[in-house]
């Protein structure tokens, strides 16, 4: 038990608020983060509404020389990690050996912003207007090679590319990191900040985006009949992750354990999953396989849920592959935070830890009438409480990445049951 994997510190910047506990009562109480764009904001009248995390500037998080052309995405991981690190009340060096303190930070399409704004400027005034600042501060590894500077980590340190699992799929490198005994702890999960023109506009066009709502935070709604496509918000999680038995030496407490995690692929096509979910299914059995779990005694699922029409029934139609006609109680929190893409994952595996930590079910809002083809058992507009045995937040991606991370109680001495517990 002592060997398991365990979250002891989580990082939150997303369109709900940035604190944990603002983040937790809002999903809990379906105060939505989706907003009208504004007529003068540089995204209209690309799309009508998205999901805006907090303002963060780059003197916030980094040294005033390293600021220049730094974009979004690195900034907000930034600030999720130094939030996580403070909530794990870790110091890298004094605490832990930094040669053996792991990051894989991940986004699925990097930095948007500042590729568009420096082809504009080469477009514009010919190839002496492109900055060599442009690469440091675009590529989608950069959140994690600027958290490892931060924080003097030299050990493993990776960015994974896997569009909306990409989150999810960092934390499973941590689970292995950690299990296989090759770090001592793992800051990870993801970063994305999408709200630009250009790839809004290509969700737009390609019919995945909400539209025609009158009031934006009704938009996003997973499951519900009336669902017509997500909408797209910016943001970071970031989780640290440690061995149980180390957080037991250091008198500390964690919120959930790292179980069992499970990856496939659909080999379908590039941007619709399996229509029977059958890749996605197997991605949750492989988890509770690790785990050594029976599905009855998975208590929760935090659901990719985007509200897309095809995406929404081929998640349900794994859940019933799995569990049958005995369903856990299932839940998607995109309803008030929008779709992170890669980002989802990690901040959607932060609120399940913090649902089995807290003995809480978030609920999904907007969902007023299940869609006939999604029915399971939905938590809808209120919470539930109640122990959380264990838990599974899943993620699934265009190009088919789906991945499933399954939670248990914390097996340390201590469990955080609210942020400031310890």
């Amino acid at each position: 038990m002592s060997a398991r994997p365990v979250i002891t510190g989580i990082g939150l910047f997303t369109p709900v608020g940035r604190a944990v506990d603002t983040v937790w009562d809002a999903v809990c109480a379906g105060k939505s983060g989706i907003r009208q764009v504004p007529a003068d904001h540089r995204l209209a009248p690309a799309i009508e509404y998205a999901g805006f995390a907090p303002a963060v500037d780059a003197s916030e998080v980094l040294p005033p020389a390293e600021g220049r052309l730094v974009d979004r995405f690195v900034l907000m991981a930034l600030a999720a990690a130094a939030d996580a690190m403070a909530d794990a009340g870790l110091t890298v060096g004094t605490d832990v050996d930094p040669d053996r303190v792991a990051v894989v930070v991940s986004s699925g399409a990097g930095g948007l912003d500042i590729f568009e704004e420096q082809s504009h400027a080469y477009a514009a005034r010919g190839r002496t207007a492109v900055s060599p600042y442009m690469l440091p501060g675009f590529l989608g590894n950069m959140a994690a090679a600027r958290i490892a500077i931060q924080y003097g980590a030299h050990g493993f340190s990776s960015a994974m590319s896997t569009a909306c699992s990409a989150g999810a799929h960092a934390i499973v490198e941590a689970f292995r990191l950690i299990a296989h005994g090759d770090a001592d702890m793992v800051i990870c999960g993801a970063s994305e900040a999408p709200l630009n023109p250009t790839g809004s506009l290509s969700f737009r066009h390609g019919g995945a985006l909400a539209t025609r709502w009158s009031d934006p935070t009704a938009a996003s709604r997973p499951f519900d009949v009336r669902r017509n496509g997500f909408v797209l918000a910016e943001g970071a999680g970031i989780l640290v992750v440690e061995r149980a038995s180390d957080v037991d030496a250091r008198g500390a407490a964690g919120y959930a354990d790292l179980l069992g995690w499970g990856v496939t692929t659909d080999a379908y096509r590039p941007t619709t999953p399996l229509p029977d979910g059958a890749c996605a299914a197997k991605a949750m059995a492989a988890a509770l396989r690790r785990a050594d779990l029976p599905p009855g005694e998975v208590d929760y699922v935090n659901a990719h849920g985007t509200s897309t029409k095809l995406g929404d029934v081929a998640e349900v139609k794994a859940l019933r592959t799995v569990f049958g006609t005995v369903s856990p109680a299932v839940s998607s929190t995109k309803s008030v935070t929008g779709h992170l893409l890669g980002g989802s994952g990690a901040v959607e595996a932060a609120i399940t830890a913090l649902a089995v930590s807290r003995g809480v079910l978030p609920p999904t809002y907007n969902l007023d009438e299940v869609d006939p083809e999604c029915e399971a058992d939905h938590v809808r507009k209120q919470p539930r409480t109640g122990r959380v045995r264990n838990a599974i937040s899943n993620s699934f991606a265009f190009g088919g990445h789906n991945v499933s991370l399954l939670m248990g109680e914390a097996s340390t001495r201590r469990h955080r049951t609210a942020v400031t517990d310890g």
